[in-house]
């Protein structure tokens, strides 16, 4: 209750400053944030979603439940994360990136915005699209050039540098990042017999060198392509 009273004094001293409304954060009782966290206002935060040390979300941002925020991060504005993701610690996260549910960016992974930027010239309405699609695991210290689109369950190797679109079940290493073989839903490297060493799911290659799991004769085979 003591928070909450807090909570509508500073509203409230804003107001009278700015000379706006200003409107309370409804749900702010459904997840946690630290108290040296900022979530500004119009914000979307799911319920069980964490929010830790340092870190910001920015105006008009949407995040979905059971999300982890570590240390230092900044999302927005306008940023949509899925459910389930895990935002490890001193990510940004900029205006025209979409994570879809289940991603995992490793610390101090990057994203970048604008692919020729200029300290003195005005590029904000330049920002390129990057799509990160479900399950997605980007490892530390990696950079995600914008503009790229991640396809499902694919693994972005630490330090790697991603400059084109990424197949799913990819496994991406390198400046530039290449593929170098395939990995499964649980992110397990797959041998030449394509089965996942910790689930046992089999997979299979297609004609157009798409990755897709075999399933038994009683289940309908569903394609994993960038396009689902």
């Amino acid at each position: 209750e003591g928070l909450n009273v807090l909570r509508v004094l500073d509203a409230a001293e804003r107001s009278m400053r700015t000379g706006h409304p200003i409107k309370l954060q409804e749900n702010s009782d459904l997840y946690f944030k630290h108290e040296s966290a900022y979530v500004d206002q119009n914000c979307e935060i799911g319920e069980g979603t964490n929010i830790w040390h340092f870190s910001h979300v920015l105006s008009g941002s949407k995040i979905g439940q059971r999300v982890v925020i570590g240390q230092n991060v900044m999302i927005g504005p306008e940023v949509q994360i899925g459910d389930a993701c895990k935002i490890q610690n001193n990510v940004s996260l900029y205006k025209g990136i979409t994570l879809e549910e289940g991603v995992f960016c490793g610390p101090s992974c990057v994203f970048t915005n604008v692919n020729n930027p200029r300290a003195e010239i005005e590029r904000k309405d330049e920002f390129r699209h990057t799509y990160v699609e479900k399950g997605v695991t980007i490892g530390a210290n990696a950079t995600i050039v914008c503009g790229v689109r991640l396809g499902r369950y694919s693994f972005i190797g630490a330090g790697s540098v991603v400059t084109k679109d990424v197949l799913p079940h990819a496994l991406m290493i390198g400046v530039p990042a290449r593929q170098v073989g395939w990995v499964s839903h649980a992110g397990e490297k797959l041998g030449k017999d394509l089965i996942c060493q910790r689930e046992a799911r089999k997979y299979r290659l297609t004609s157009d060198n798409q990755l897709e799991e075999i399933y038994d004769e009683h289940r309908v085979t569903e394609r994993t392509n960038a396009d689902v």
